[in-house]
């Protein structure tokens, strides 16, 4: 079997997950479920990142210990992807001693291969970003642009990673493949910063004074490893470097490494340096992913826009959280996300177009069918033609990460099978007592809705699950479609019809 490995960042657990955490995450999950549906071997790895200042410093807020403040926001994470159908093969948190233990080990391969050196630096330190900063790049008021918070100047002797003697390879990788690093946009700029000579090394460790909260420096238990060789190896650590190599050469490279667009630099740059230093395969895409917007804002907590996941799926459903996120906006962009706008969408696609068409040929199928999949009768070739050339369109939009377009290849296949049943009058055939040409039409219907749940089962998994059931699958069967088997219908088999699988959401009960 062909393999496919995809992760995804790693959150901080300084607060509860938003809405933009799952975002992410639900991208990775509906790849992964899509790969699996097409028989590959799959591993989906997500987590947290419980180290550095920020984690600290909210601990102390909360009057925790550290570790009792990461055991509980890792928990709250895990609990909210579980919430929104998000099925991960590993969780991994940087304070597990696996973890650890390699990150130590990675540290001294990169000193013993000569890409880290000691020295003291004295410079301009962003805690939002955990980087250092130049001044040329604050705003008018000297703060960091994108946490708008004044950077400390810090002075100390750390180690440094020797990135000058790395970035032409780097450049020479982005230069010399097309896909290794998505959007274009995002390739570009990182190009320009591989150019920029004030590129320069940098601080791969804190002094304990400055930061307490994490992995010494095997030897030296004042100097603190930092986030960069902390974070940025969960991808390999996940998978048994140091600890398990069969497992490493099984899964490594990653075949696409998800991100948000504002780390772009520390994965396309830091990050290949240090596997470049670490002699391992670099990964076969960084797919850098557009922001969330909550009607027309930054997610911020000082905006108090901040949207719970755990909340929504409560209110909504995971279904449709899901649905909404892939369907209306562009992966590669900014999106926005709108109540007004949601519930519309909702509406509109999953309990009018796909819910009403599953429920009036179920209904039918039970009356004029014996509750049956009637006998294989003709496929119709207009539908048959639309399913393929649909097909084909949502199998490169996921290979794209085009997950909107996907869709909308799903949904002309809704829209043509409505047609065809609507044109078709399957109740006027059977009081015309055309009972063959009623059984067709419905076989057919059936057809088109079972290649639907295929197609809509990486994104809507229990809407998917539903549809299945509705058609006579068991939970066995189902199982073994949705890794990569077989998934056709099978005559005389007994439908259940469980009335709607989609409510509508009633727009007199919401604030417009």
């Amino acid at each position: 079997m062909k393999k496919f490995y995809i992760t995804t960042a790693i959150d901080y657990v300084n607060a509860k997950p938003h809405i933009g955490h799952a975002y992410e995450k639900i991208a990775a999950d509906i790849l992964s479920r899509y790969h699996k549906i097409q028989n590959e071997n799959v591993y989906f790895l997500t987590g947290v990142d419980e180290h550095g200042v920020k984690v600290e410093k909210a601990a102390l807020a909360a009057n925790l210990s550290p570790q009792e403040f990461c055991d509980n926001l890792a928990k709250s994470f895990q609990e909210a992807w579980n919430k929104l159908d998000i099925k991960y093969d590993k969780f991994i948190r940087t304070t597990s001693l696996e973890h650890k233990a390699s990150v130590q080990n990675i540290f001294l391969k990169l000193k013993a291969a000569g890409a880290l050196y000691k020295s003291k630096y004295n410079g301009l330190y962003c805690e939002g970003c955990e980087d250092f900063v130049r001044e040329r790049d604050l705003t008018d008021a000297k703060l960091c642009p994108n946490h708008l918070q004044e950077p400390k100047t810090i002075a100390e002797e750390n180690y440094f990673f020797a990135l000058s003697k790395y970035k032409a390879k780097i450049k020479t990788w982005l230069e010399n493949n097309d896909s290794v690093l998505y959007p274009l946009s995002r390739k570009n700029e990182v190009i320009n910063q591989l150019n920029d000579p004030e590129l320069a090394d940098f601080s791969i460790t804190r002094q304990r004074s400055s930061l307490n909260w994490g992995i010494a420096v095997p030897g030296e238990p004042e100097q603190i490893i930092y986030v960069w060789i902390d974070a940025l190896s969960n991808y390999i650590t996940a998978i048994g470097y140091d600890q398990n190599e069969e497992n490493l050469h099984k899964w490594w490279p990653a075949d696409i490494q998800l991100i948000g667009k504002d780390i772009t630099k520390f994965h396309s740059i830091y990050w290949i340096a240090m596997l470049i230093a670490l002699n391992l395969d670099l990964p076969k895409q960084i797919y850098a992913h557009g922001f969330l917007t909550i009607e027309g804002q930054k997610i911020s907590k000082s905006l108090g826009n901040i949207i719970d996941p755990v909340t929504l799926v409560d209110e909504f459903s995971a279904t449709a959280v899901r649905f909404y996120l892939f369907s209306q906006i562009n992966f590669d962009q900014d999106g926005d996300f709108s109540r007004l706008s949601f519930i519309n969408c909702i509406n509109a696609y999953l309990a009018n177009n796909l819910g009403n068409l599953l429920n009036r040929t179920i209904t039918m199928a039970d009356r004029y069918a014996n509750s049956e999949i009637p006998q294989v009768s003709p496929i119709d070739i207009t539908l048959k033609t639309i399913v393929e050339e649909n097909t084909v369109k949502y199998q490169n939009a996921m290979l794209n990460l085009q997950f909107n377009e996907a869709i909308n290849a799903t949904f002309r296949i809704v829209d043509a099978t409505n047609k065809y049943l609507n044109e078709s009058k399957p109740w006027t055939l059977f009081k015309e007592n055309k009972f063959n040409e009623t059984k067709t039409v419905l076989y057919n219907c059936l057809m088109m809705l079972n290649e639907i749940a295929i197609l809509m089962y990486p994104f809507t998994p229990k809407l998917s699950y539903d549809i299945f059931i509705q058609l006579g699958y068991s939970d066995s069967q189902i199982v073994k479609i949705t890794n990569g088997q077989t998934h056709k219908l099978i005559s005389g088999t007994i439908i259940n019809n469980n009335g709607p699988i989609f409510q509508r959401i009633e727009m007199a009960k919401e604030t417009v």
